[in-house]
């Protein structure tokens, strides 16, 4: 039998229990003390507050929030090696649960980053630098989530907010985010994944009730909140900051990796916020940089110390005095899809723009050769093969990860190569390519990717973007192509550092298919990209010059305590999501089938927690608008005499007019269906 939840409680004695609750303890002088925030609605917000054990009553310190939906008590192992450094450098650190997930109280909020989380986050922070512990001084910081929510805190500027760290975050919603890569329909496996933990009560009661119901599991999927927003708008103006940096007040230091998906805005933030800002870019993917995949990694928390040190206790660490970004730069490694190491050097640059940059223009030629000479006229053709790309995107399908050789992808693709190299080339920035296109449908697509050709054959991707054709004029008020009409594209790639070696070839290639990452369009056809003339096509690279510049001496990673009774069993992918393990194609139908899967399994003090993820993926060249997506989720919590298993199913499918969305959780005890909901809509593909 599982205990009687705390919210079972009368408030009055839930209030008292709450504000005086009892801390728990371990072994590395860091105590975990569980409290409650009050929200002006009286909803309460779960919290554990890291604390160095033995605080003496009336010491003060400043505290460090991370606050996102991702289950504080079932992360402890995780934050507790996370916080530790920060924990024995004289910081509090505060994990909190969004309203209406993990052990958090309230309705689930309707999608991230809406006014009722960022509401509750300037509650939150005000409520920390006001308790007996605090100092006044609240930092932000976080990964993803949490990144998100540090630079939309910033933005609005609470009192008590002196400074943040944004770890592989980004200000750019609609383009940058999971849901709509470069402006197209983007199926991601954490939506799905979401959607399911999101029905969840807290650990490690999980109480199944009337108020689950109400509050969660009843409530509408975010996915089918965000596909019906194909357009860039006021939805996701809502809590981006990609125009409001003259807001951003709050010193900011931005973290991205090389094989992460949302490293471009480090550059952003570092032109055009002017408030102090500094930024730092490794080799990492979507995690930790202590704690890194590939390698190499770096502590990064030392200089998140100082940066904390310098804006929360007021001491001249030294920080500001330093160049405001830290770069690694890559040299050459093979493709992928696994990296263990990526080779390259760190160097410090003085911010962004980098005035020594020398953008330099190479035209494909007619021969299908890059050079810096001017091309002839002539106009190439390209068919649409809607199956093709899945080697672009990397294991996880988005702009990051280790790519796979790209070869199987150029095949279907207009390529363009220079001679061997006579000198190693260096590029740093965001590649631009200039393109003259035009279609023989209404809906076209355009992928371009820049890659290293090594002498033997192998195809290492440096940096590419996709673009959807109706947005040439605006993301926001789409128009259709017309057939056979011309125009042009500047497509910014994403952010790359890449030493190409003497030697080796620079691949310039264009498409206009990148599945399982990007929808199809829904038509067959021809593509053409005009060379040469006064509009010819083009690629700018951000050619960096050979220097001395300084190097930073980062310091290697520091070994973490560990938090006992939390045992990964199975820890699943290397990214942590679905990857894709089998592809099937039928060369007389032209179907294509790609399936990527996940799984995992953690002990916790409690019981058992396994997990299991299966996306497939099915598209057809001759019939592009018959693109599907079928995704299995399952959750299986195993405790004392009680077993839970949460399910969700989503289909989405499309044809040349609509996406269709049929989607089913459920939730069984012991064996026994619980309770069942569904969803079925039908949404009008909006110029995708």
């Amino acid at each position: 039998m599982s205990r009687a939840p705390i919210q079972a409680l009368p408030r009055y004695l839930l209030i008292m229990l709450l504000l005086a609750r009892v801390a728990t303890a371990a072994d590395d002088g860091i105590t975990i003390e569980e409290a409650w925030i009050e929200m002006p609605d009286g909803v309460l917000l779960a919290a554990d507050l890291y604390k160095p054990a033995g605080l003496e009553p009336g010491h003060k310190l400043p505290v460090l929030l991370e606050y996102t939906a991702y289950r504080k008590t079932d992360s402890r192992s995780r934050n507790y090696s996370l916080y530790s450094y920060f924990i024995a450098r004289d910081y509090i650190v505060a994990r909190v649960d969004i309203r209406g997930t993990g052990n958090s109280e309230g309705r689930l909020i309707p999608y991230e980053y809406s006014d009722i989380e960022l509401d509750d986050g300037e509650v939150i922070i005000d409520w920390l630098s006001k308790q007996s512990f605090s100092n006044g001084n609240v930092g932000v910081f976080g990964i993803s989530w949490g990144g998100f929510n540090a630079i939309q805190l910033a933005v609005r500027q609470p009192p008590a907010l002196k400074a943040i760290i944004a770890v592989d975050a980004t200000e750019d919603l609609y383009q940058d985010d999971v849901h709509f890569m470069d402006g197209i329909m983007h199926m991601d496996s954490w939506e799905m994944s979401q959607d399911l933990d999101n029905t969840r009560p807290g650990a490690p009661d999980y109480v199944i009730d009337d108020d689950n119901f109400r509050n969660r599991f009843d409530t509408e999927p975010w996915m089918l909140t965000y596909k019906k927003q194909q357009r860039d708008g006021p939805f996701w103006d809502r809590a981006s900051a990609r125009d409001k940096y003259d807001q951003i007040k709050i010193p900011a230091f931005h973290i991205g990796g090389w094989y992460d998906g949302y490293r471009d805005s480090l550059p952003r933030m570092l032109a055009n916020v002017e408030a102090p800002v500094k930024a730092m870019i490794g080799a990492w993917s979507h995690a930790w940089p202590h704690n890194p995949y590939p390698k190499p990694g770096m502590e990064w928390r030392n200089e998140a110390v100082r940066w904390f040190d310098q804006f929360l206790k007021g001491e001249d660490t030294g920080i500001l005095d330093e160049p405001r970004f830290a770069v690694y730069v890559r040299d050459w490694h093979p493709p992928g899809p696994y990296l263990d190491y990526a080779p390259g050097f760190w160097r410090w640059e003085e911010g962004w723009p980098i005035a020594r940059i020398q953008p330099t223009r190479m035209y494909p030629q007619a021969n299908h050769t890059l050079s810096i000479a001017e091309a002839d006229e002539t106009v190439h053709s390209l068919r649409y093969v809607p199956s093709s790309g899945l080697e672009a995107g990397g294991p996880v399908m988005w702009w990051g990860d280790v790519a796979h050789d790209q070869r199987p992808t150029d095949a279907f693709s207009l390529v363009y190569h220079t001679e061997p190299l006579v000198a190693d080339t260096e590029i740093l920035g965001l590649p631009l390519a200039g393109l003259n296109v035009s279609a023989d449908a209404p809906r076209a697509n355009w992928m371009v990717r820049l890659s290293d050709v090594a002498p033997d054959g192998t195809v290492t991707q440096v940096a590419g973007a996709a673009f959807n054709g109706t947005h040439r004029n605006s993301a926001r008020e789409p128009e259709d192509i017309v057939s056979g009409e011309a125009f042009d594209l500047e497509i910014e790639m994403h952010f790359t550092s890449w030493v190409f070696p003497k030697g080796h070839r620079i691949r310039f290639a264009v498409s206009n298919a990148q599945w399982p990452m990007l929808w199809p369009t829904p038509y067959p056809m021809t593509t053409t990209l005009r060379l040469g003339g006064a509009n010819g096509s083009f690629v700018e690279l951000p050619i960096a010059p050979p220097g001395h510049l300084e190097s930073p001496a980062f310091l290697p990673p520091k070994p973490d305590p560990k938090y006992p009774g939390y045992e990964s069993i199975d820890a699943g992918t290397s990214s942590g999501y679905g990857e894709i393990s089998s592809v099937d194609r039928n060369p007389q139908t032209g179907e294509v089938t790609a399936t990527a899967t996940n799984s995992g399994a953690t002990k916790y003090p409690w019981g058992m927690e396994t997990y299991q993820e299966t996306i497939v993926h099915k598209t057809s060249d001759a019939h592009p608008e018959n693109t599907s997506m079928t995704g299995t989720h399952r959750l299986e919590v195993k405790l004392e005499g009680r077993t839970l298993l949460w399910e969700g199913k989503l289909s989405f499918s499309s044809d040349r007019e609509n996406f269709y969305y049929q989607y089913s959780r459920r939730i069984s005890e012991n064996g026994e269906l619980v309770r069942e909901k569904s969803w079925q809509e039908t949404i009008p593909r909006d110029y995708q």
